[in-house]
């Protein structure tokens, strides 16, 4: 189906207790060739001190590996601390500590980067539902260190936040001047079709596959990434979106003529390799 084009899912999750390979391989059947792999806390291993990061971080990369040797996908890896644990563990441990473990954590995710095995830090952020205040100023010290290891690993940041508009997509750049970091190698994951300049400030949207947002940011460019946020749940099929989405919202747009394939190559190949400092062109 591609043609020549890479197709590139910039989001999704795999679960061990889920399809994982299995769900890579219907990707792989209805044509796509990439997909970056964002890590998400496991069942299997739960956080409560920082060297548990890096057992958690394993069964990400060791489900990557074999999707690399298993299908024709080419599978990259992004990890860091989930924000959301940040509430959990405050629960049982004072925030000062939770926030040092949190750091390290991301500590430990730099360090995948540096030796090969992570292709950037991420999803990091805050959490996507109202805090109180004194979680929304650690999450932050939290999101912005992770942005100063990024700047130091020469790697991309993908951000998991609250819905974000231009208010907030001028907040992240900012935060991302304040350590050197280039507004372009910050992903906003899940993001609307903020394709404008005036919108994202220089972030780059990750917009989800739905045929609204695509066809609305196709509207304003072709300046954004495209995703599913697949999740692997058994409980819940296809959530939030089936992997399979993106192959097929392409061959669509592609057949209707509402894409051509200059704009899907710079999608899929030009706009990664901008934001991620690598090559995303085709594995077969």
């Amino acid at each position: 189906m591609s043609g020549g084009t890479p197709i590139l899912d910039n989001h999704l999750h795999l679960q061990p207790k889920g399809r994982n390979i299995e769900a890579i391989k219907d990707f792989q059947r209805v044509g796509g060739t990439h997909a970056i792999l964002s890590h998400l806390p496991y069942e299997e291993v739960p956080i409560s001190e920082a060297e548990d990061f890096r057992d958690s971080y394993l069964i990400t990369t060791r489900m990557a590996e074999r999707c690399n040797l298993e299908t024709e996908v080419r599978v990259e890896v992004t990890l860091g601390p989930y924000p959301v644990l940040l509430l959990g563990l405050s629960k049982s441990k004072g925030l000062d500590e939770v926030v040092e473990i949190m750091m390290r954590g991301m500590d430990i995710a730099q360090e995948f980067v540096l030796e090969g095995k992570a292709l950037a830090l991420g999803e990091i952020g805050r959490p996507h539902f109202p805090v109180p205040d004194e979680i929304m100023e650690a999450s932050n010290r939290i999101m912005l260190y992770g942005m100063e290891l990024a700047k130091e690993a020469d790697c991309a940041v993908v951000l998991h936040t609250e819905h974000s508009g231009p208010e907030e997509m001028l907040e992240f750049a900012n935060m991302a001047d304040s350590v050197g970091l280039e507004r372009h190698r910050v992903v906003k994951h899940y993001s609307s079709p903020l394709v404008l300049d005036t919108e994202n400030h220089g972030i780059f949207p990750s917009v989800l596959a739905s045929r609204p947002a695509i066809r609305e940011a196709l509207e304003k460019g072709d300046r954004f990434l495209m995703e599913t946020d697949f999740l692997d749940d058994p409980e819940r099929p296809g959530a939030v979106m089936d992997i399979k989405t993106v192959p097929k919202r392409m061959r669509g747009l592609l057949e209707s003529g509402a894409l051509n394939r200059e704009q899907a190559w710079k999608i899929h190949s030009e706009n990664p390799a901008k934001v991620y400092g690598k090559d995303f062109d085709l594995v077969i």
